[in-house]
């Protein structure tokens, strides 16, 4: 077995152990969770955010915040509905392969899982239930509790995934309306009437254009859509509850800024304004405003004073690069790119070109790929044939999986090689099933590697990010990613701090006043706290688990932190894969992991003589 340095940074002074205070209050307090998707930590500030801000100032700021790595939207919800990381729930970024194929994804085996249809597909073939552990709303809803989801398809039906009838949790996403929806119940369909509203959700409109290489993409924030669902939360949905009288979990799943960022056409082909320019800016703004209607009805019906407020977001975000000097894919022509760009599925293209094997495109039909050519969504079945592949790629985006799915560890070791050539890899994570190699740390080292029923990926691979220079480096970062997004539009998937650094804040009864709260917090923790306050019972399968936040509640002292740095043995060429880790007991919390220099926010690993790498220009 390789040898690997940890490196001891720092520790904070300690006092008690987290877990040793109770709530305590007579009956448990209502919860709304309020996601604002991709909403960096950095970017809220009074002028950009005012009711975002204002909860942080109120309650209680969490401003070292973390998202859990891969950073991607359905990973990280499986980590706040279920308080496990995704070694333990399986969600280990929005594509996976799942060796079988999936019907409702055309029955491609790497399906796209930001979909009500998929998920029920994953739960029906992995025993009923594929994150193998119990979500906060099912919890709260077989406790006698009123709860609802509302929000972008895909993380809102997961926090319920397995109760589809409509009569128990209610659930209001983009195909809500559709025969493809979760049913409305008579109870709250005649709260929607009785409101004026229409029964379907509103179409994202001039916000769903995501333009391509000829056409910038949209301008618009998601007003329309998000506004319905602001509305079906203030004039339906909490004033059922109010009448209910009983407590309730509330999720509010706003697709803003995420899904403005991404398509947004402020800067095309480009690098700046990037993520920083004015559709950005409005989807931030977009998001802060539902919030704030949110706060204000539940004044209004009489419930602020017991209910607590959780806001988060799933991830933080980054400016897509598509340039690189070593690639294969970048030096051939495609239609979808300009010339010397990279194209979605380029680290397929270019493995299978390094390694000398063909492609089969999982989602078309199983065809081969011609040479020159990529998959349609960027994954890749790489040598053998459909059914005995050597090689899965499931392409996300600032990060892929690689899957061996018979475990050879010489290719594993090829993979590897290749993988050490391009200039675009960022650290490599590798299950240690198949092996160490030097250069890369293991799926163990962040997490990964738990009790999972969806198969584990053989190797996460990072991408390069950097700085584009605008004071501030998480405010203006780039990401290499494997997208179908032109450059200069939005991304995330990456190991920088810019990602992982995402918006979080608490105010309400269970929860400090004007307290800033230093210690690391995480989306695995949010899960853990909300059981704390509502009385939940959590029946863990996995021990890869959150922490509840005791220290923002009335009378917690801060926790001991400890800081580290892991370092991977060198690869000949001297790459390391480095991983900055804070931890409290034994939970921890992963600021950013890579190559140094190639990934934003890492520190520089203090080892004498180490060999750094050359960079590309």
């Amino acid at each position: 077995m390789l040898n690997r340095v940890v490196l001891a940074l720092a520790m904070v002074a300690a006092v008690t152990p987290a877990g040793s205070q109770p709530i305590g209050q007579a009956a448990p307090h209502n919860v709304v969770i309020f996601v604002a998707d991709g909403l960096r930590s950095r970017v809220v500030n009074d002028a950009t955010a005012p009711n975002l801000s204002a909860l942080a100032r109120q309650g209680v700021s969490l401003v070292n915040s973390h998202s859990l790595f891969p950073t991607f939207t359905m990973a990280n919800a499986s980590a706040i509905a279920t308080g496990h990381y995704l070694g333990d729930t399986g969600v280990f970024s929005n594509t996976l392969y799942l060796a079988h194929p999936v019907p409702n994804a055309a029955g491609s085996p790497t399906p796209f899982i930001e979909n009500d249809a998929v998920l029920g597909d994953l739960d029906a073939h992995f025993s009923g239930n594929f994150l193998n552990e119990d979500t906060i709303l099912k919890l709260a809803r077989e406790k006698g509790y009123s709860t609802a989801a509302i929000g972008k398809h895909g993380p809102t039906l997961l926090f319920d995934h397995t109760e589809r009838s409509g009569t128990q949790t209610i659930i209001f996403d983009d195909i809500t309306g559709t025969p493809q929806g979760i049913p409305l119940s008579p109870e709250i369909a005649e709260r929607l009437k009785a409101a004026g509203l229409p029964m379907a959700t509103p179409p994202r409109g001039a916000n769903g254009i995501a333009g391509n290489v000829t056409t910038p993409g949209t301008k618009s924030a998601n007003v329309i859509q998000q506004d319905y669902f602001a509305a079906v939360a203030t004039r339906a949905v909490l004033p059922l509850f109010a009448a209910r009288g009983k407590p309730f979990l509330l999720v509010f799943w706003s697709r803003d800024p995420d899904g403005t960022q991404h398509n947004q056409g402020d800067s095309f082909l480009t690098l700046k304004p990037g993520i920083n320019g004015p559709a950005a800016l409005a989807a931030i703004r977009n998001a802060d405003d539902d919030l704030g209607r949110l706060r204000a009805a539940l004044a209004e019906l009489g419930l602020a004073e017991t209910t607590d407020i959780i806001v988060t977001a799933d991830h933080g975000f980054a400016t897509i690069s598509k340039e690189s000097a070593t690639s294969p894919a970048a030096q051939a022509r495609h239609a979808d790119a300009p010339a010397g760009h990279l194209p979605r599925g380029f680290l397929a293209f270019d493995l299978a070109k390094l390694l000398g094997m063909p492609i089969i495109d999982p989602d078309n039909n199983f065809a081969p790929v011609p040479e020159g050519a990529h998959s349609r969504n960027g994954n890749g079945l790489i040598g053998g044939d459909k059914d005995h592949p050597r090689l899965v790629v499931a392409a996300n985006s600032g990060s892929d999986l690689i899957y061996i799915p018979d475990g050879d560890k010489a290719l594993a070791g090829r993979v590897v090689a290749a993988l050490l050539t391009q200039d675009y890899v960022s650290g490599i994570f590798v299950d240690e099933r198949i092996g160490r190699f030097p250069g890369t740390l293991s799926l163990a080292d962040i997490n990964l590697d738990g009790a999972a029923r969806t198969p584990r990926p053989a190797m996460v691979v990072n991408f390069r990010s950097f700085d584009t220079v605008c004071g501030e480096p998480v405010r203006c970062p780039a990401v290499v990613a494997d997208a179908t997004l032109q450059q200069g539009q939005g991304t995330h998937g990456s190991f920088s701090r810019a990602e992982t650094w995402n918006f979080m804040a608490l105010a309400g009864p269970d929860f400090k006043s004007g307290f800033i709260d230093m210690a690391p917090v995480s989306n695995a923790d949010i899960g853990r706290t909300v059981a704390a306050i509502m009385g939940l019972g959590f029946n863990d399968k996995g021990s890869l688990v959150g922490r509840v936040l005791r220290e923002a509640m009335p009378g917690g002292v801060m926790p001991e932190v400890k800081s580290t740095t892991i370092v991977s043995e060198p690869a000949d060429n001297g790459l390391r894969t480095v991983l900055d880790v804070q931890s409290v007991e034994n939970t921890r919390y992963f600021d950013a992991g890579g190559f140094f220099g190639r990934t934003l926010g890492l520190s520089q690993p203090a080892l004498a003589g180490a060999r750094q790498p050359n960079l590309p220009k």
